[in-house]
């Protein structure tokens, strides 16, 4: 029999001193204050992941720099532009979370409020569990602990009878399918106002503007503003989110879109 993955960070070897450095200087880049919690709460997510992904195969990243660029930094690049669109200790959903990422990154530096892990594949919520326990206990040490929770079924299932409709400030989403895809999936999570981020890459051919024009209609009609896709700026001397880019689209009634998103986007 497999011996038990561990639910216990601390059990785990340290991360290399690179690892914390690198998350330091990324988010010190894009002026993302970081404390001793946050740190040590990345921390465990980070060590709990690259023990499990053995069993599990939770992401092809084993090496744990470029886990700390790749995963990390990657999701807390999203946390300038949100805070410049919705502000502070918003309601999170994170939609096919797997690893926890960028959803538990996000839950503990923006921070939220609470953040809803949503993750259909049994073996993957289970891992979510046992991070999100550990990044409590991490936050626990002083201050206020987002409340985390793990949905175990899929996110079309969240928006019918019975689910979260028009109740989260922010759906987060990340290597999850086609934009129109991912709006079909998250705007009608968002309350009015709320955000949806959708992390791309942009690889100059052109692609990521044709995806986004052909998600137009489909935001539209489900009452979002125009997506506006914003640049990740790579930190001087990191190396790995080059071509990374976000794409927001508020949510809001039906009809409004498109005078709301002028005057944001103005």
């Amino acid at each position: 029999m497999r011996d038990p993955l561990p639910d216990d960070a601390a059990t785990l070897p340290p991360l290399p001193a690179a690892v914390r450095e690198l998350i330091e200087a990324g988010c010190a880049a894009w002026d993302v204050p970081l404390d001793e919690r946050m740190l040590a709460a990345l921390d465990a997510h980070a060590r709990l992941l690259l023990a499990w992904t053995a069993a599990i195969n939770l992401t092809s990243v084993r090496d744990p720099e470029r886990l700390a660029v790749a995963h990390v930094l990657d999701s807390l690049s999203a946390v300038p532009p949100i805070r410049r669109w919705i502000g502070a200790a918003p309601r999170l959903a994170d939609i096919g979370s797997g690893g926890g990422y960028p959803g538990l990154p996000l839950a503990i530096v923006l921070p939220a409020s609470r953040a809803v892990l949503v993750e259909s594949v049994a073996k993957k919520a289970r891992f979510l569990e046992v991070a999100a326990a550990a990044v409590g206990r991490a936050l626990a040490t002083d201050g206020v602990v987002p409340e985390l929770e793990v949905e175990r079924r899929r996110a079309e299932a969240l928006a019918g009878p019975g689910g979260r409709r028009a109740t989260f400030d922010l759906v987060t989403v990340r290597a999850v399918g086609s934009l129109a895809r991912v709006a079909e999936l998250g705007l009608p999570l968002l309350r009015p106002g709320g955000l949806l981020v959708v992390w791309k890459r942009d690889g100059g051919d052109g692609s990521l503007q044709a995806e986004v024009d052909d998600a137009r209609a489909t935001i539209t009609r489900l009452g979002g503003d125009v997506p506006r896709v914003e640049s990740v700026s790579t930190p001087p001397g990191i190396s790995g989110l080059e071509g990374h880019r976000l794409v927001l689209t508020q949510a809001g009634p039906a009809g409004a879109a498109a005078s709301r998103g002028s005057r944001l986007l103005g």
